[in-house]
């Protein structure tokens, strides 16, 4: 499948605004863990994903992560552009969570889209809203839901991408993703496995009784 089955608005578009995308895209492959975009020294461009999954998180001054929202097949990620948008402050730095691949937009070449294209900036603000709104669904999680909860949510959501109860995960990892202490971590898995909703083993979480997990 090519660049115009992902992008939804692709027929809107003159053929002229068409032919300045396909004249400047790019695609690229990265491996898991493969850091995209690091912050405001980067300006890489719009990321148009055809196939993989993408993280965006920001990094505290003493070093710990927090992810701000996830990225998957056909998604559109703006903040690898964040030159283009120069009201944002902090420094968001996008890394590959599996294989993938995505098309690459040049930043002024969308910018100039967007200047023409009404069906473009629209498209563009209501993503940007999206964003914004998980953006604050996560600080709302952080001051007002204990980390017991944050955990099963994550481990729910997490079993629902996978597909599977098994999940392929370390404890590191979840509190890269929740923003706290991989021994903070460890203590409510292993809590949460005496109370017989998950099983632990080195590198990997089986999700035991999920009813009981979301019901938490």
């Amino acid at each position: 499948m090519q660049f115009a089955d992902y992008f939804p608005i692709w027929d809107k578009l003159t053929p002229d605004l068409q032919k300045k995308i396909t004249d400047n895209l790019t695609s690229r492959t990265v491996q898991k863990g493969t850091v995209i975009h690091n912050g405001s020294i980067d300006c890489t461009g719009l990321l148009l994903i055809k196939t993989g999954q993408l993280r965006a998180y920001i990094l505290s001054d003493e070093g710990r992560e927090i992810t701000l929202y996830r990225l998957f097949d056909r998604d559109l990620c703006l903040f690898s552009a964040s030159c283009m948008m120069r009201s944002i402050q902090f420094e968001i730095i996008i890394e590959s969570e599996k294989d993938t691949t995505f098309w690459i937009i040049p930043t002024d070449v969308y910018k100039q889209i967007m200047e023409f294209s009404a069906p473009v900036a629209n498209y563009t603000n209501e993503i940007m809203a999206t964003r914004f709104s998980e953006v604050m669904w996560l600080i709302e999680e952080i001051m007002w839901k204990s980390l017991d909860k944050r955990i099963a949510s994550f481990l729910i959501e997490e079993s629902a991408i996978e597909n599977t109860t098994q999940l392929k995960i370390t404890h590191e990892i979840i509190a890269n993703h929740l923003g706290t202490h991989r021994e903070v971590v460890t203590r409510m898995l292993r809590y949460f496995q005496s109370e017989g909703m998950v099983k632990l083993s080195r590198g990997a979480i089986e999700i035991t009784d999920e009813k009981k997990l979301a019901l938490l």
